[in-house]
């Protein structure tokens, strides 16, 4: 599920993201949030719009995927009164951790949770700025699944349709809410 265009907000949010051609690598259109950032508005209307749809969903742990989902998270997870936990990337962690590792659109990585951050029966949002492929945030759900929480949805400020990440998580059975699809030219402002 993506958010209405009907909603004022979202065109602003749209023209607050840029994309830059050939970033990380040849061939990617990287979508950049950090110009969303830069414009308070844009940003908490961004904010705003998750935080409507997950007010009143029990949801008692935010999990923002590192490191832009540390962006959107803890504020989502203030609004609502759930507790934020990073998913971080291997040996950024103090203590004991558990961990996942995955295939993303250029490589491999894995990501770490502390051990004991989430309890059997929380009810768990996963929070990054993106999916592509999809594989970061099903690391993510496996990852809180096997500490025992639920997995509520998957929440993203934008989709790359193109890469099916969605239906990778409709093969998992686990719900995405996005607020934009991708933009495919480049906006170098």
């Amino acid at each position: 599920m993506a958010a209405g265009d009907h909603d004022s907000r979202i065109s602003g949010i749209k023209s607050a993201l840029r994309v830059i051609p050939h970033f990380p690598k040849p061939g990617i259109m990287f979508q950049d949030i950090t110009t969303l950032l830069l414009d308070p508005k844009a940003f908490k209307d961004t904010i705003d719009l998750f935080v409507e749809r997950y007010k009143h969903e029990n949801i008692s742990v935010i999990a923002g995927i590192e490191a832009r989902g540390f962006i959107f998270g803890p504020p989502i997870a203030l609004a609502i009164g759930a507790k934020f936990v990073p998913l971080r990337k291997p040996k950024k962690l103090p203590g004991e951790v558990i961990s996942e590792k995955y295939i993303l659109e250029y490589g491999s990585d894995c990501i770490e949770m502390h051990v004991g951050a989430v309890k059997f029966g929380d009810r768990a949002l996963v929070v990054d700025d993106l999916i592509a492929t999809g594989g970061t945030l099903c690391a993510a759900m496996n990852l809180l699944e096997r500490a025992g929480a639920e997995v509520v949805e998957c929440a993203c400020v934008i989709e790359v349709p193109d890469l099916k990440g969605r239906e990778r998580l409709r093969s998992h059975g686990k719900p995405l809410y996005v607020l934009v699809e991708s933009q495919l030219e480049p906006t170098l402002s």
